[in-house]
């Protein structure tokens, strides 16, 4: 299903988009992160953790471990700067997991256990694809709270990524 190729590429794109946004929510007047706004998670810095969690959770599937997690909603780091560490190491250790795996390590189904504690079968490729997706979505929900702020949210368009853009034909 995914190659290690495009595997690589989704999640250096992650890496970047990811960091455009922690850059954005950091230039936020002071207490717009932390804000109670209209939202499913009810601030930037509560949906950019749940990312952070939901990260969490599949490495632990992708590590082969069970993971201690009941909630989706959990808050590991109130403070922006120590969240976006956080997330950005994450992200590297995703992107070295991705290193060491082939496209048939890739292809191979694994075991997940979802919050709900529901078991099922996903390809270790299938995983990478979610995770990446993920975090583009809830993306999407910290530039919708940015408009709320009349705040410009960063531009994190998969077709604008660096690493995918080539040079156009004369």
């Amino acid at each position: 299903m995914l190659t290690q190729s495009a595997a690589l590429l989704l999640v250096d794109y992650k890496l970047w988009a990811d960091e455009l946004t922690f850059d954005a929510v950091a230039a936020l007047p002071p207490g717009e992160a932390h804000r109670e706004r209209s939202t499913l998670f009810g601030s930037i810095v509560n949906t950019l953790n749940h990312s952070y969690v939901v990260d969490l959770i599949w490495r632990a599937h992708l590590e082969g471990r069970d993971h201690p997690f009941t909630s989706r909603r959990v808050v590991m780091h109130e403070d922006v700067p120590e969240l976006r560490k956080a997330q950005h190491s994450c992200n590297e250790w995703l992107k070295g997991w991705c290193l060491k795996q082939s496209d048939a390590t890739l292809s191979e189904g694994i075991t997940v256990r979802f919050i709900s504690g529901h078991r099922a079968q996903m390809s270790r490729g299938a995983i990478v694809l979610h995770i990446v997706n993920h975090a583009t979505y809830h993306r999407g929900y910290v530039s919708d709270l940015f408009y709320q702020i009349a705040a410009k949210p960063p531009t994190t368009d998969l077709c604008l990524y660096p690493g995918i853009l080539t040079s156009a034909a004369a």
